[in-house]
């Protein structure tokens, strides 16, 4: 179930699409409040780099929820170092190359996996409202993992911002590069948008921001001010 927050804690869940900014704003809001971070997109990026490794046929969810069955993850929640292993190796490098990207939609559209992922996920944010709270980021932490938080942010940005931002983080710099990553965060958007089990949407009370002409500080800076009294009222 999800998890009620009370006065002990801060959970502020960080939603959007794939190059909007949610990881850098996550950290960095996590920084300023004192708080754990969870980047749960890097959980499901674990399984899929495992069932890529194995050869499982990311097509096939009874072949997939079998391996997120049987993968221990391990996520370290400090915002500075946050770190992902599966079954104790670190796979915060292998889950970020574009076979990784390019398949996670069809490993997070499976539903246990997301029931499986979703009760860890849920199990952190416990576990982090007695150390003061956590920031997390995904694509259903205001909508399903966490629909009571107090704080929710919708971060998204144009299609074109997003395909040159990630384009530059796989060290990219050719204009075919950049379309073909357009194409593919188009692909990944409607996937993500119209899977049957926790669709990418706007989580209902948000705050809701377009990063394409903003800065990571001028995000932050927005997301602190238009929830300053969400969060004194959880001081």
């Amino acid at each position: 179930d999800p998890v009620r927050f009370g006065p002990a804690g801060l959970v502020v869940a960080v939603d959007g699409p794939g190059g909007s900014g949610k990881s850098t704003v996550s950290r960095e809001i996590a920084r300023q409040l004192g708080l754990r971070y969870l980047d749960t997109g890097a959980m499901y990026r674990a399984v899929t780099q495992v069932a890529l490794e194995r050869r499982i046929d990311i097509e096939d969810p009874a072949a997939v929820a079998e391996i997120s069955e049987r993968t221990v993850l391990t996520v370290g929640t400090d915002p500075d170092a946050p770190t992902i292993a599966a079954d104790g190796v670190n796979v915060e490098e292998q889950i970020r190359t574009r076979a990784v990207t390019n398949a996670v939609s069809a490993v997070a559209a499976v539903p246990a996996v997301r029931e499986r992922l979703v009760a860890q996920q849920r199990e952190i944010i416990a576990e982090s409202l007695a150390a003061g709270g956590i920031v997390v980021e995904g694509r259903d932490i205001g909508s399903v993992v966490a629909p009571d938080a107090p704080v929710k942010v919708f971060l998204t940005a144009s299609t074109e911002v997003r395909a040159l931002r990630r384009s530059r983080q796989l060290g990219e710099k050719g204009v075919d590069d950049v379309a073909r990553t357009l194409a593919e965060l188009g692909r990944r958007d409607a996937l993500d948008s119209s899977r049957t089990v926790d669709p990418l949407s706007v989580p209902e009370g948000a705050i809701v921001l377009d990063s394409s002409a903003l800065s990571v500080t001028e995000v932050v800076e927005e997301v602190m001010r238009r929830s300053e009294h969400l969060l004194a009222a959880t001081s």
